[in-house]
């Protein structure tokens, strides 16, 4: 009995995340910030699949190199790489398809905001699974916060088109809804005992198994033109930074402080993006972009919980 309180106290996770956390997903966001950018050099010349294809693929590749030169040991056995196959499923596979195929009928904003539903779908699922990941006020309070600062981040007039291409809209949820399952099976790899890097490399090799068939036959990439320089260069930023690096850091955090708080870089990423557009393509930002960006904090701080600690005592 004592062996599984201490093998159980192992594997708990920090209800409050620490700086350090708070740093590790703030460079998160600033990663998958950036695949943005990526992304829309990528689209000029190769089509969505083949995209989310390569980026898991090469991420694989980089990630492989990574296992090897640093000695870890090839994850091996059955039961490991059937976990692996069901992060790919539903932490890849599945939300990258719904997810293109959802924005070819709505707009990047309303799928940016139903994007950030995912906090609140991992909170849920989360609070009822996870022992250590109670559902409770703060944390709801602090999840509509942030929802309310993304919306006004991106703009509420991205709202009006609810309604409309109902399926495509969905399909988004769905995503989401894929993402917060993934987020909270993710913690399962702790308990086995299998590192943050070793984790990453599993869930993107699956992934790239799984998404390469969809690619090839929809879209027939044998076909296409080579891709130029420039598309390649930002292909491998996007594999390298924003997915290989992105999921070492994910996995991390989601170790430490578990999944309720790591999917919180959903509210971080329309910041990082704002910032990165503003710095490096001269965009502009709006009183809105100022407003939303506090909502966020506001949201996070409540989540945190220091700082209302501080102004109680």
């Amino acid at each position: 009995m004592l062996g599984r309180l201490e093998s159980r106290t192992k594997t708990m996770i920090k209800q409050n995340m620490g700086t350090k956390d708070w740093a590790m997903l703030l460079l998160l966001s600033l990663l998958w910030g950036g695949s943005f950018f990526f992304i829309g050099i990528a689209v000029t010349e190769l089509p969505p699949f083949s995209i989310v294809t390569l980026r898991v693929g090469l991420a694989a590749i980089t990630l492989w190199l990574v296992l090897l030169v640093a000695g870890y040991p090839i994850p091996k056995g059955g039961d490991t790489w059937r976990a692996f196959f069901v992060m790919g499923l539903f932490g890849n596979a599945v939300p990258f398809c719904l997810i293109v195929w959802g924005q070819t009928h709505i707009g990047v904003g309303l799928a940016s905001i139903l994007n950030a539903i995912t906090p609140l779908f991992t909170l849920l699922i989360a609070g009822t699974f996870l022992p250590d990941e109670h559902l409770n006020a703060k944390k709801v309070l602090g999840v509509i916060a942030g929802l309310l600062g993304v919306i006004v981040l991106i703009g509420p007039l991205s709202l009006l088109e609810l309604g409309t291409h109902t399926m495509a809209q969905l399909a988004v949820i769905g995503a989401t809804i894929s993402y917060a399952c993934a987020t909270v099976y993710g913690r399962r790899f702790k308990t086995m005992g299998i590192s943050p890097l070793v984790t990453a490399v599993g869930q993107v090799t699956t992934a790239t198994i799984m998404l390469l068939p969809v690619a090839w036959l929809l879209e027939r990439p044998y076909l296409l033109a080579s891709p130029s320089l420039q598309v390649w260069m930002a292909m491998l930023a996007l594999a390298v930074f924003s997915t290989a690096m992105a999921y070492i850091l994910f996995f991390r955090i989601l170790s430490s402080s578990g999944a309720s708080n790591v999917v919180l870089v959903t509210f971080l990423v329309p910041i990082t993006a704002s910032f990165l557009g503003w710095s490096i393509l001269d965009e502009q930002l709006q009183h809105q972009h100022f407003i939303g960006m506090a909502l966020i904090g506001l949201g996070l701080a409540i989540i945190d919980g220091r700082l209302w600690a501080r102004l109680r005592s």
